[in-house]
């Protein structure tokens, strides 16, 4: 596949669909991958579906397990987003950047869809903030900080609340990546990603218009 850049016509397109087909199954199933319920199950002997939020997420992880099991989780699951973006400039090759770029979006986008919707755990998932900051972070580093900064601000400045943070840190996503690098695709994976973990977070958003919503306690 390293000669992607130079086809041209229908071989162009059919080597095109393959690419990204195979791309979006492989990355989808690393981000299904649930390592907050594995490292909860087999390192501390505990299903984190059945306590605190019943997220699989680092935030339900750190109520549940600790910080350890939370930090843990929280690179894990980041990894789980950035390693399918790496992987793309190696299974690509050479291509015009532009395809390298639209690329690298679509796999950022399954994997987090793999978290949210892993068929490991019933099709049920995490939120994909953990996910969405390593993909983010290995799409444009640079917008990755911004998108932590966020969090920080709305999680431990204007709030205590990491739901806040995250919406926060996604809205603010598409605007990070394209500054940086001016590339549609990976502003349009922002946009897709802000728009799944604010529906992700439907139920937060409730608790936080009845003053229910926990917040963080460390």
């Amino acid at each position: 596949m390293s000669d992607i850049g130079v086809l041209n016509g229908p071989d162009f397109r059919i080597t095109i669909a393959i690419v990204f087909s195979v791309l979006a199954v492989c990355s989808f199933l690393i981000g299904s991958i649930p390592f907050g319920y594995l490292i909860g199950r087999f390192v501390y002997r505990t299903d984190i579906r059945k306590s605190g939020s019943g997220n699989i997420g680092a935030m339900n992880a750190l109520r549940t397990l600790g910080k350890g099991g939370a930090v843990a989780v929280l690179l894990l699951d980041a990894a789980k987003g950035a390693l399918p973006v790496v992987a793309v400039s190696f299974a690509i090759g050479p291509a015009d950047q532009d395809i390298v770029r639209s690329a690298q979006a679509f796999a950022a986008a399954s994997a987090v869809l793999g978290h949210c919707f892993s068929p490991w755990l019933a099709f049920k998932g995490g939120k994909g903030v953990a996910t969405s900051f390593g993909a983010i972070f290995a799409l444009c580093w640079p917008a990755g900080l911004v998108v932590v900064l966020g969090w920080v601000l709305g999680a431990l400045v204007l709030t205590r609340f990491s739901s806040v943070g995250s919406m926060l840190a996604n809205v603010i996503s598409p605007f990070a990546l394209f500054y940086f690098t001016r590339s549609w695709a990976e502003a349009a994976y922002g946009v897709f990603a802000a728009l799944l973990i604010i529906w992700t977070h439907r139920e937060n958003i409730g608790r936080l218009r009845s003053g229910t919503e926990n917040p963080i306690k460390v």
